[in-house]
């Protein structure tokens, strides 16, 4: 099955996160949302995404094509009813599209007029949960559920590599799934509060402590004595020490020292300088609000516990500590005593004392020097998408005007 998946106007609303990616590589669980629907629909997926990033995202038009919003998350039950849908047929919730079958004609009508002909709509039965994400704060309320469906998922009638017996396991054994080539020795991992899954090429390393639910990607490193809370998930790539807790980082970003990290989501080439801390819950444990791009202010979040947001590319210094609520955007780079504010602006370079706009190219020289030690190159299409983001985003930075 061809699945297209299609970012809403909630994209707005998830920046800096989608500034750099569409709204199906938000990872929530063990996969992002497109593995999730390439697994449960058994397909491959593209994109109909922002311009910009359309061309490192290419859409894939076929004969039949499942066009599908990119915010929903793929369970059982959505996945079943959109399975069933016939050709020309289109299901909605309230009047929004939430898919579609189309062929390739229909689809051309849909893009180009933004309308196909004859589509026969149908709501979808109110027995069937519809879960979206549309602000950021619910990524890691919805971890918990989706890191459960996914270890099922992934998991079910496949074996895991053994468990050396010098670590100690608490719980079902059920519960742990290491893949191929992961290194653990003399760790703890409580498996009473849901399961732990480990993915290929990983280290453990000795005296780590990890309760579950959590999952950990490929070719990740947990640092000697982290302690690592769940519900949390880390896409591949990652370095874990210190204090974790309900967080996840997309990929490839760093938090490998001591310090707190809590309720708190890192998009990819992250790095927290070691002691870097952030508060998650406010001292007159009030609702928390949070920068949001598309309104251009604090949104109430209905929630209590919400920690750091922070863009791709973006860095602080050691000793680093960040307020409850705090979004940090694509490349900013913060150091300095003292909080900095709850919204740092994307190509920023500072703290409390001042900030300047971090510049493109020595932004884009970075970059390179730290996709390099993972043995990726920093392209130039990779450097068009932020000099979008770069130039789409200066409005925020109020010292230049």
């Amino acid at each position: 099955m061809n699945i297209i998946l299609f970012d809403t106007d909630a994209r707005n609303h998830l920046l800096p996160l989608t500034a750099t990616r569409p709204m199906g590589e938000l990872r929530v669980g063990i996969l992002t949302l497109r593995e999730k629907w390439e697994r449960r629909l058994r397909g491959a997926a593209s994109y109909i995404t922002q311009e910009y990033l359309q061309e490192k995202y290419p859409i894939r038009i076929e004969d039949e094509n499942l066009i599908i919003n990119g915010g929903v998350l793929p369970t059982p039950e959505i996945c079943k009813r959109i399975d069933a849908l016939g050709l020309n047929e289109a299901l909605l919730a309230n009047g929004e599209l939430i898919a579609a079958r189309l062929n390739e004609a229909q689809f051309e009508s849909l893009i180009e007029e933004e309308e196909v002909d004859e589509l026969q709509g149908q709501e979808l039965s109110a027995s069937i949960p519809l879960i979206r994400i549309n602000h950021l704060w619910e990524l890691t309320r919805l971890n918990e559920k989706a890191l459960l469906e996914d270890f099922a998922l992934l998991t079910t009638g496949k074996h895991s590599q053994p468990v050396s017996d010098t670590n100690r396991l608490i719980g079902p054994p059920e519960n742990l799934f290491l893949e191929a080539g992961v290194k653990m020795e003399y760790c703890t991992l409580n498996l009473t509060a849901g399961p732990i899954y480990i993915g290929a090429n990983t280290e453990v390393m000795e005296g780590a402590m990890l309760r579950g639910p959590i999952a950990i990607g490929s070719d990740s490193i947990v640092k000697m004595g982290a302690k690592i809370y769940g519900p949390s998930a880390f896409g591949p790539g990652c370095r874990l020490g210190g204090e974790v807790a309900r967080c996840i980082f997309l990929a490839n970003s760093n938090k490998a020292h001591d310090g707190y990290l809590g309720d708190s989501v890192l998009g990819e080439w992250c790095n927290l300088g070691a002691d870097t801390n952030n508060s998650n819950l406010k001292n007159n444990y009030s609702e928390v609000k949070l920068w949001d791009y598309e309104t251009e202010r604090f949104e109430k979040t209905g929630q209590q516990f919400v920690g750091l947001i922070m863009g791709d590319h973006s860095k602080c210094a050691i000793n680093t500590m960040f307020n409850t609520g705090t979004v940090v955007g694509v490349f900013a780079n913060i150091y300095g005593a003292g909080f900095p504010r709850n919204f740092i602006p994307d190509f920023s370079w500072g703290g409390p004392d001042g900030y300047r706009s971090y510049k493109f190219a020595e932004a884009c020289e970075t970059a390179s020097i730290v996709m390099a030690r993972r043995g990726l190159v920093f392209t130039e299409l990779e450097k068009a998408i932020l000099y979008h983001v770069y130039d789409r985003s200066a409005r925020f930075r109020s010292w230049e005007k």
